[in-house]
């Protein structure tokens, strides 16, 4: 059940374990690839507590790790060509360089006060390697973006150089951006100043949206800074964001485009296409699909499991759940391999490139009409044939969807049966001459 989901730890016969796996540059250092240990308990709530208890110790242990690999010269340490596999077998010199380190780094003090001189640029390497192994790559690519391009500016001053008048230089300075910086080979990894200058060649800015995200994200690593101690507060926290955000909501394709997207049959994403529009998944959910996520049910046919694996997680807790097989991707699921992915060669972002090419060329040029449209689509259908927005959601995997009272129906309600969620997806029909 979703209430008794602990973050790294799962249930092994009658015993929760915890595992975490370090970051990458630790686990060279550690020579062990995951925190490992055994939550000797049954029972849920405890295992949550325990497994608490163990994230601390995790955090520690990468802290340390990280402050003593953070302070050696990076150059010095050779690529081994011929190593198979680093991750799991560091080599000697890794660990003796780990050793020396903590040997010459002073001594915990206890109850002494420590003067941080912590620099933006050490921070925000530590800050990125912690959320590499927390993060999905497509959130982690969009955090990192946003730091590295405030750590281009400041990353040379310290921690606690930082005031506001640095925080409404930044917000001045990332208004001027184009829309089109890190697209191409010539402006990616560009710092922040030359995104600025490059950005005066057009009169194109990013949106207020956009703004307020990079914003946000740099943000979010401060308050990290704060937790950890480097910081007493976030010095940005009394920035105003003024920037004015719009919301730009997805389009719902028509039936005539959905019927010219179906009978296109595209070869790379036409089957993952059909998924979407019959079962209302994200693009991300029914990529990660794996032959084992296609649950039996009886005469209630075939059910799609969409839980975490280990292809993708899952935006949020609600996003887990069952949704019926509709009748017509029965043929599509035949062809598609009999075990492991569903759909073995296509990410996330195989399948918006490859939909915004379709789009094209079939003169689809609406705002807004992206590939998350199918999910609307989807949800659009429901709609008009009376179904209930609190059971759609419970279809779709929405968070907080409210009953016809306005009682929020996730706290009150186990969920709607198997056999509601078939006669819905069953009355969710294709526009009219539209097959797979």
């Amino acid at each position: 059940m979703s209430s008794a989901r602990i973050r790294y730890a799962y249930l092994k016969g009658q015993t929760w374990l915890y595992r975490r796996n370090y970051p990458k540059d630790v686990a060279a250092l550690m020579g062990q690839q995951a925190l490992k240990q055994s939550l000797k308990t049954s029972d849920a709530k405890v295992a949550r507590q325990r497994a608490a208890e163990v994230n601390l110790r995790y955090d520690d242990t990468v802290q340390q790790a990280l402050s003593g690999a953070l302070s050696l010269p990076q150059g010095a340490v050779p690529v081994n060509a011929n190593a198979t596999d680093e991750w799991t077998t560091p080599s000697e010199l890794a660990l003796a360089r780990l050793r020396a380190t903590l040997r010459h780094s002073d001594p915990v003090r206890y109850g002494a006060v420590v003067q941080p001189r912590v620099t933006v640029g050490s921070a925000t390497r530590r800050y990125l390697i912690l959320r590499q192994n927390e993060l999905r790559p497509s959130g982690f690519k969009s955090v990192r973006y946003s730091v590295e391009l405030f750590q281009s500016k400041y990353g040379k001053l310290k921690l606690v150089e930082l005031t506001r008048d640095q925080g409404r230089e930044f917000l001045s300075l990332i208004a001027q951006l184009s829309p089109i910086i890190g697209k191409s080979e010539r402006t990616r990894g560009m710092s922040l100043d030359a995104s600025v200058v490059w950005s005066r060649t057009g009169a194109a800015r990013i949106t207020g949206r956009t703004q307020r995200r990079i914003w946000s994200q740099v943000n979010h690593w401060l308050d990290w800074c704060v937790y950890e101690g480097e910081l007493a507060v976030n010095p940005f926290a009394s920035v105003r964001f003024d920037a004015k955000v719009r919301q730009q909501p997805y389009a719902v394709p028509t039936d005539k485009e959905a019927k010219q997207l179906v009978g296109l049959n595209d070869p790379a994403i036409g089957k993952v296409l059909l998924v979407c529009l019959l079962s209302g998944m994200r693009a991300g959910e029914a990529a990660g699909l794996l032959r084992e996520d296609l649950v039996p049910k009886g005469n209630l046919g075939q059910f799609f499991h969409v839980r975490p694996n280990r292809l993708r997680l899952l935006k949020t807790d609600a996003a887990e759940r069952m949704v019926p097989v509709h009748a017509a991707l029965e043929p599509v699921l035949s062809d598609l391999p009999v075990s492991g992915p569903l759909f073995p060669d296509l990410k996330v972002n195989d399948i918006t490139k490859r939909f915004a090419k379709i789009r094209v060329a079939l003169g689809m040029d609406r705002p807004g009409l992206v590939f998350h449209s199918t999910r609307k689509w989807f949800i659009t259908q429901c709609e008009r044939t009376g179904v209930p927005e609190h059971f759609t959601a419970s279809i779709v995997g929405h968070k907080s969807a409210r009953s016809e009272n306005g009682i929020t129906y996730g706290i009150y309600s186990a969920g709607i049966s198997d056999e509601q969620k078939r006669d819905i997806v069953d009355q969710v029909r294709l526009p009219g001459g539209c097959s797979p």
